[in-house]
């Protein structure tokens, strides 16, 4: 699953075993990154 750093916004893969931490700065904070698919809502 693809995060980004809010720091340094750099894409950040996490690994099953290691922790939240961004590998380049070391900040602890990931945004998830949003899909670009568009979904609709039935309406009743």
């Amino acid at each position: 699953m693809s995060y980004k750093c809010s720091r340094c916004k750099r894409d950040v893969q996490l690994d099953e075993y290691g922790g939240v931490r961004c590998p380049y700065c070391g900040h602890r904070v990931l945004l998830k990154e949003r899909s670009r698919d568009v979904k609709e809502v039935g309406v009743q």
